[in-house]
């Protein structure tokens, strides 16, 4: 399987970047940059300063913030693709709204939504969400029109030409979109954590910081890294399962 060449291939890294960061952290020889050692061996202590429910947290607005711009870009994708009316009017407000960076608007959007989960979703759901609608839109614009002949002159419905030639098409597409944008929820969940909260693996690893708790600290980065390796991993193992026609 793709996944387990991939697991493979991060341990091989995982293992490389420790001993560079052995190597760097004796030379430097500093406080701030502990060894890994030091680092994994302090592991077990994140127990009792209850480290799951800040994974726990950091999940659950993920997930969120994934699972709505899913539902909102596909929707959006596909009305764009199959209308030419609506295609002109969003396509304007999609390219100029897709290159400004959302976390410019955060203020805004905590002035408007509050400092809790709300805010921290809808930031993510913002950014993603572009993403989707451009991937999903140009999928299905690609898909050369002859493709669909064949199931044509079956007389298939036009529910059965989306489930057998549409959604087989824009699937590899969008698991990719979604393969990248795990990658940026994380980045902006560690940026939003900052802010109004008291839970988050964002929020854990700058009050590490600011408590000069460096080893917890980097704990918390390795675990923010892990849980983007696994989601990533998990994204690869569903690609594989919808999508065996591809191999």
């Amino acid at each position: 399987m793709k996944a387990f060449k991939k697991i493979n291939i991060f341990i091989q890294g995982f293992v490389t970047f420790n001993i560079l960061w052995y190597i760097f952290a004796v030379i430097v020889n500093m406080r701030v940059l502990p060894k890994p050692t030091d680092v994994y061996l302090n592991m077990s202590n994140l127990y009792g300063e209850k480290l799951y429910i800040h994974v726990l947290v950091s999940l659950y607005r993920v997930a969120s913030g994934l699972s709505i711009s899913l539902i909102l870009g596909v929707s959006i994708g596909l009305l764009m693709a199959y209308s030419r009316v609506w295609n002109k009017i969003l396509n304007p407000l999609v390219y100029f709204t897709y290159p400004i960076p959302k976390t410019a608007l955060l203020p805004v959007i905590m002035l408007l939504f509050g400092l809790g989960d709300k805010s921290k979703i809808i930031i993510i759901v913002s950014i993603l969400v572009f993403q989707i609608i451009v991937s999903v839109r140009d999928s299905v614009l690609n898909i050369p029109s002859e493709t669909y002949n064949p199931i044509k002159s079956l007389g298939a419905s036009k529910p059965q030409i989306f489930i057998h030639i549409t959604l087989p098409a824009i699937l590899p597409e969008l698991l990719t979109t979604l393969r990248l944008s795990i990658g940026t929820a994380l980045s902006i969940l560690f940026f939003t954590e900052g802010y109004g909260t008291q839970y988050g693996i964002g929020y854990y690893i700058l009050d590490a910081w600011s408590r000069i708790d460096y080893t917890g600290m980097y704990a918390g980065i390795i675990i923010l890294s892990l849980l983007g390796f696994v989601l990533f991993i998990l994204i690869d193992i569903l690609e594989e399962t919808v999508c065996r026609w591809k191999a």
